[in-house]
Parts: structure tokens; sequence; C-alpha cells
């Protein structure tokens, strides 16, 4: 489906336009110089929009002061003092992120939809399994994916009754069933544009496994158009997941997309060493490759059974035998080297072509 379009600052989200990466920061934005730091580190990883959280009148401050060096689009996040919305409006924010459990009244809802409107401004209406409104709780026996959509839905009715189209919507679980089955059935009943994720998924490796799940499924099924990794720590590292996460699924080729078999007893070289190093020294072109707009598959393969298809299958590859390895360039066998010639070879023949 072709949801519609809002602008967020400089960047489209829905109606077809790429999928947008965001992240929020972790720093108190009362602390603008700390706050402003870390959305440059952002910005430098490959974050297009980044949210701040503006719970008070001194964090507003802070929100202004950073808006007017911010090299990316900035959202205000806004909960229970819906005043903060109408200031981050007057500091400059590109988008306001309200939630309809903890906003309060509708008409607190309604002044912000007003403000917004008149300053062309669009407004994230977040749902979240922690915040539903209490009548949908009752209504529903608990947290569930349908009391999820319904928050959406209704919020989205509210706002299209009064006028207002520049929606962006968000609606997250910890739980990634229940996750993935609320977006379906919003994305079955409205073409609003989705902000996609995986709330409060954790730190570590469970945490990027659970994200990676929730994530990638509604990806391949043509679901989300900005998306967001919640991990505990760095945001930065969230960043860097997401656009792990558009590579793996094809849509966002950018960098290296690197290929290794998992090894079984066919394979009569050190794979996993020579792969290791290989994927290790291959990561300072791909970062390059990827600020340039530009996308390789390097394949590294252990025996002649998938190995000679894969290897030719990539720009760039490896198929190994006895001790030996058959260097691929552009689906053609380059030259045959020793084992221990391997990593340097491959990585020699790829920074003199790229």
């Amino acid at each position: 489906m072709i949801t519609k379009q809002v602008k967020v600052g400089n960047v489209l989200i829905g109606g077809g336009a790429p999928i947008s990466i965001q992240s929020m920061t972790n720093t108190d934005t009362r602390d603008s110089e700390s706050t402003l730091k870390q959305v440059n580190e952002l910005a430098e990883a490959g974050c297009q929009i980044v949210r701040l959280t503006v719970p008070d009148s001194d964090a507003l401050k802070g929100f202004e002061i950073v808006k007017k060096h911010s090299p990316v689009p900035l959202v205000a996040d806004i909960h229970f003092d819906y005043r903060m919305a109408l200031g981050a409006i007057d500091a400059g924010a590109d988008k306001i992120r309200i939630n309809p459990g903890n906003i309060g009244s509708e008409d607190r809802v309604r002044a912000v939809l007003e403000k917004a409107k008149a300053n062309n401004i669009p407004i994230r209406i977040g749902v979240n399994s922690g915040s539903l409104e209490k009548e949908l709780l009752q209504k529903y026996g608990g947290v569930c994916a349908e009391a999820l959509c319904e928050s959406a839905l209704n919020a989205v009715k509210y706002a299209e009754g009064f006028g207002f189209e520049d929606i962006v919507v968000s609606l997250k679980s910890s739980d990634v069933q229940m996750n993935n089955k609320a977006h379906i059935l919003f994305r079955q009943q409205s073409d609003r544009p989705l902000h996609i994720g995986l709330t409060e998924a954790g730190i570590g490796r469970q945490a990027e496994i659970k994200s990676a799940a929730a994530i990638g499924s509604l990806l391949l099924n043509g679901i989300g158009d900005t998306m967001r990794v919640s991990l505990t720590g760095n945001p930065v590292n969230e960043v860097l997941l997401a656009k792990d996460l558009l590579a793996a699924c094809g849509i966002r080729k950018l960098g290296i997309d690197f290929v290794s078999c998992p090894t079984c007893g066919r394979t009569e070289v050190d794979l996993p060493k020579i792969a290791d190093e290989i994927q290790r020294r291959l990561q300072p072109i791909s970062e390059r490759l990827s600020k340039e707009g530009r996308f390789i598959r390097v394949a590294v393969m252990g025996c002649v059974v998938n190995g000679p298809g894969e290897g030719k299958a990539a720009d760039f590859g490896v198929a190994c035998g006895p001790q030996m390895g058959l260097i691929i360039r552009h689906g053609e066998i380059y030259k045959k080297v020793k084992e221990n010639e391997i990593s340097d070879q491959l990585i020699s023949l790829i920074e003199k072509e790229i």
C-alpha cells in the first residue's frame, strides 16, 4: 500500500519515499551542549531524524538551542504537558510526538493540532503498550494488539475530523508477536504512514535479535515508512542496526553485503579465521562505500559444493578447496592462491577495483 506522505524538515515519510532511520537522544535536553553533541554523532552514523524529550520549560529552552544547530530534523517528544508541544512548535520543531494515552483531555489535543496545523508541522501519534487509555484496557481486558490498533485509529480519526492531515502513526509493544499483529491490523484499516519499531527491546544480543525479528518481519511485508530500533545504551547503536536491517531486507543497499558459509565437514581451510579477518578488514571499505551511496557483495565460501556458485554471484569472492582458494572477480575466476594468501589477495583486489 502506498501511504500518505508527510514532510519532516527535509525528510519525506510515506508516499513511496525511502524508509528513513530515526533515533532518540538519551542526554538531558536541558544540557544543550551534550544533547547537540549526541545529535551530531547520530547524524554522522546515518540517522536522518532525531527525537528529543521535552518534559519541562528548561528542556524546551535546550531544545530550541539544539534546533538552531542541528544537522537533521528534530522531533519534540511530549508527554503529559501539552504546553510543551505548543512551545516546541514555537522553538522550531520539525515534528511533534504525542501519546493519546497521556496527553490529557481532548481540548489539549485540539490545541496542539491547531497550532501544528497553523505552522505546517506534522504530528506523530505514538501509541505504546505501556500507556494505553484506561477505557481500552477495560474494553479488551488488558494490553493487546487490538487495543493498540484501536487507540491509534481513534486518535487518527479525531485528528482527521479536525481537518489535520500531517499524521505519522506508531504503535509499539515490547512483545514481538503483539507488535507485529498491531501493525498489520492498523495497515489493513489505514493508509497513514507508519513509524515502526519494537519498544523497550532491551540490551545486547537478545535486544538485537528481537528487534530484527519484529522490524524485519514488517519490512519484508511492505509495512513501515520510517523506523527506530530501540536499544538500551548508546543510541548510535540503534542507527547502525537499523542500517543493517534495511540492508539485510534488501531495502537499502549500501556498503558491503558480506556472505560466508557456516562451514561443515567438507571445509579444508580455517574458514572462521579467514572470514573473520576479511570481514574486519572490509569494515572501513564498507563505511566508505556507504557514504558514497555504493554497494557490493563479497562472498567467502568454504568448499566446492556451493562455493563457486556463491562466489560467482557476488562482486568479489573466494571459493576454498584443500588449503587453497579461488579468488573470483565479477563472476570469473581471477586467480588461485594458497590458504595463507586468501585474505591479503582478496582485500587487495577489492581495494584496487573500487
